[in-house]
């Protein structure tokens, strides 16, 4: 019987050797899921992390286009302004020589419409001076 507990005892023991053995592989197994899980969330966190910063790349990309479009359409802008006044400036000049061209033609008329008067006295007083002249001639006639 000693011999039998022996041996009960003996596989006892190897049972729970066993058993200690299966713990600590299971808990060993436990400790390796959860270092394959944190690895998993680590790398998925990276992951995240690149796309973010892929897409604040994108964001900041098309902020700078925005801003250079902005800075370019402002120049136009200017650009167009000036155009504009340069225009006016223009304008202003032609109109200075239009009412200047139009001021030497309204004196050059004022001065022919004098000449013409002129000319119309000089005429008159010619056609007085020759009637004069005819009545001279025949009071003389007459005398």
């Amino acid at each position: 019987i000693n011999a039998e507990y022996g041996e009960d005892e003996e596989i006892q023991e190897i049972f729970e050797e066993l058993e200690e053995e299966l713990d600590e592989l299971e808990h060993e197994e436990h400790e390796e899921y959860e270092e394959e899980e944190e690895e998993e969330e680590e790398e998925e966190e990276e992951e995240e992390d690149e796309k973010i910063h892929e897409i604040l790349e994108d964001l900041e990309e098309e902020l700078d286009e925005f801003e250079h479009k902005e800075h370019v359409g402002h120049e136009e802008e200017e650009e167009e302004e000036e155009e504009i006044h340069e225009i006016f400036e223009e304008l202003e000049e032609e109109l200075d020589e239009l009412e200047h061209e139009e001021h030497e033609e309204y004196e050059e008329e004022e001065e022919e419409e004098e000449e013409e008067e002129e000319e119309e006295e000089d005429e008159k007083i010619h056609e007085i001076l020759e009637d004069l002249e005819e009545e001279l001639d025949e009071l003389e006639h007459e005398e």
